[in-house]
């Protein structure tokens, strides 16, 4: 039998651990914020609300906040200046698409944008609160938890 693991569990294994080294949440919800406002542009008549500037801007802001997420999930050595365009490239669809996408792709890449500011790259996993509690179980003596006072 060779050493490869099945087909199932190597993909899922890599891709667990190629998102483990790159701020996947942010990046994600900041291109599905710009994706998001991409589509309220093309709504019907009656619900577009503002486009802007002949309508150059209200494309061009969503299309670059998708370039951005896209580049945070791929080159994630400059996310700090990734996220700082987005965050001002998502505020200026306020402005320029139908209210940032009616409020939902507004909020989308700034918060996308806010996670991946906050993202650190070298932080140890979180231990989950099951473990944490274990193992101040185990360490805990038996008998010390519940002593009476003299």
């Amino acid at each position: 039998m060779s050493d490869t693991p099945t087909p199932r569990t190597g993909v899922r294994s890599a891709f667990r651990a190629w998102r483990a080294d790159r701020p996947f949440w942010g990046g994600l919800l900041l291109t599905l914020g710009g994706a998001w406002i991409l589509l309220t542009e093309k709504a019907s008549l009656k619900v577009i609300m503002h486009i802007g500037m002949q309508g150059l801007a209200g494309y061009l802001l969503p299309a670059l906040m998708v370039v951005l997420g896209l580049l945070i999930l791929f080159n994630p050595t400059q996310r700090l200046f990734y996220s700082i365009t987005g965050v001002l490239l998502t505020l200026g669809t306020w402005l320029t698409s139908n209210l940032g996408g009616f409020f939902i792709g507004l909020l989308l890449g700034v918060v996308g944008s806010c996670m991946t500011f906050g993202w650190l790259p070298d932080q140890e996993p979180r231990v989950s609160r099951r473990k944490r509690r274990k193992a101040a179980r185990v360490a805990a003596p038996q008998g010390s938890a519940k002593e009476q006072p003299a």
